[in-house]
Parts: structure tokens; C-alpha cells; sequence
């Protein structure tokens, strides 16, 4: 049986305004024309599979608890995936693999992210990708990821909560330290190396930055991202949150 524990302050959430506002903005965005011209592309021709859906085609803001703990950064919307539904790692098999490990550690409550009203929820846990519109082949340009940033740091500024940041990729986690270091002047040396169960300390009253394989059909298809790892790094995530919270000197 687990020790009672006295239950300590936590900051109040921004209001829900900061996060609406976030979000609106993303939505809104046309600020890289390479990628809002693909994604209203792909959203006219669409895939056979979902030939009659209306899609999103527009950037995708994140989706999850405004109250998380926990965040997760991944790389951009899927093309027939989160760009077809509007929501993030929704509609493809990406979002299924993330989604059941964030089930199985206790995050979402249901273990699969198929449509945008499909009754998913998060619980202390928020998803948000580096780029928020879907990029050719996967691969935005690094000026597309800089553009992208403020997203990221308008979003982040309304979770005021957080203590575990999990980087889904590389591209996840360099663009969270790029975030740190422009909104807190933060720069870690040395840099620290992305590796799927990597850990670091960015230092007194920052998250926890843990990393994890991005869970691509490339990735899982091929073992290098298997169901047991990805579980492994939210356990390790769960077991930090629930460790008692040293005081900031």
C-alpha cells in the first residue's frame, strides 16, 4: 500500500483563453506557402480510401489535458492522417501505436486515435508537433521548423504545469531545445544526444527531457520502434511525475 503524502501546491493553469488563442493562431497560419499549398492539395485529391471525406487541410494545433504534466513533441501532421482528421497523430497507424501506449500507462483513455470525434481523451498528457502542417515526404525544411516555432512556444506557454517533455524524434527534440533556448535562454552544454530512451536534466524548474523513437510505419514496421519500448519511456515518464517534486531554490 502505497504512503499517504501531503499533497503539494501546483500552479494554477493559465486561462483557457492563452491555450484557445494558441491554437487559433495555428490554425489560421499561412506563413510557409511550400506547405499550406501541399496540404490544400491533398486535401483536394485526397486518398482513395478516403475519397468521400471532407479533410482538414490546415494546420493542426495540439490536442490533450490543459492542465498536462506531460507533453509530447512530435514531428507534423500525416498527410491522409491528422491533415485528413484535424487532429494530432489521429487517422493513421502512427497515432493507434502512440495512442495504445499512452493507454496502457494510464494517459488516454482509450487505445486508439481514428477520427477527431472518435471520444478520445488525455489525461495530464498533451501532443503538439514541431510543424503543423503536413510536409512533402515527411521532411519540412529547417527554415519551415524555425517559422513553425512560435506555435510551439504559444502552446507551451499555456501549459504551465509541465515536468516531462517526451521528444518523439529527433526532429521533436531538437526543436524543443531550439524553443528552450529562444524563449529561456537556455543552452545545454554539451548538447544533449537524442537516443530513444535518453534522459536529461535541463536544469532546476525545467521538464525532464526524455526521448523516444517517433512512431512512424518506417519505425515500427521494421522493429526498430516496438510496442514494449515505446511503453517503457511513458512508465519511465509516469514514474517521474509521481516522484515527489524537489523545490526550486
Amino acid at each position: 500500500m502505497r504512503p499517504a503524502t501531503r499533497p503539494r501546491a501546483e500552479p494554477s493553469p493559465g486561462p483557457p483563453s492563452a491555450l484557445a488563442a494558441a491554437r487559433e493562431a495555428i490554425v489560421a497560419c499561412e506563413d510557409c506557402a511550400r506547405l499550406r499549398d501541399y496540404c490544400a492539395r491533398v486535401a483536394i485529391e485526397k486518398k482513395a480510401a478516403h475519397r468521400d471525406e471532407v479533410y482538414w487541410g490546415r494546420p493542426v494545433p495540439g490536442f490533450g489535458d490543459p492542465s498536462a504534466r506531460l507533453l509530447l513533441v512530435g514531428l507534423a501532421p500525416a498527410a491522409h492522417g491528422a491533415n485528413r482528421t484535424g487532429r494530432v497523430f489521429t487517422g493513421d497507424g502512427s497515432g493507434d501505436f502512440l495512442f495504445a501506449a499512452l493507454h496502457a500507462t494510464g494517459f488516454a483513455n482509450i487505445a486508439t486515435s481514428r477520427r477527431a470525434d472518435d471520444g478520445l481523451t488525455l489525461r495530464d498528457a498533451y501532443v503538439l508537433s514541431a510543424v503543423r502542417c503536413a510536409p512533402p515526404d515527411n521532411k519540412p525544411t529547417p527554415d519551415e521548423i524555425v517559422r513553425c516555432r512560435r506555435h510551439l512556444s504559444a502552446e507551451i506557454a499555456a501549459l504551465p504545469r509541465l515536468r516531462v517533455v517526451v521528444a518523439l524524434g529527433k526532429i521533436g527534440h531538437d526543436a524543443y531545445l531550439a524553443y528552450l533556448a529562444t524563449a529561456h535562454g537556455v543552452r545545454s552544454r554539451p548538447r544533449p544526444t537524442f537516443g530513444h530512451g535518453s534522459e536529461v536534466q535541463l536544469g532546476a524548474g525545467l521538464p525532464v527531457l526524455l526521448g523516444c523513437y517517433h512512431p512512424s510505419r518506417q519505425n515500427t514496421n521494421t522493429g526498430k520502434l516496438t510496442a514494449p519500448m515505446m511503453r517503457a519511456v511513458f512508465f519511465r515518464a509516469r514514474a517521474i511525475l509521481e516522484a515527489p517534486e524537489v523545490p526550486v531554490a
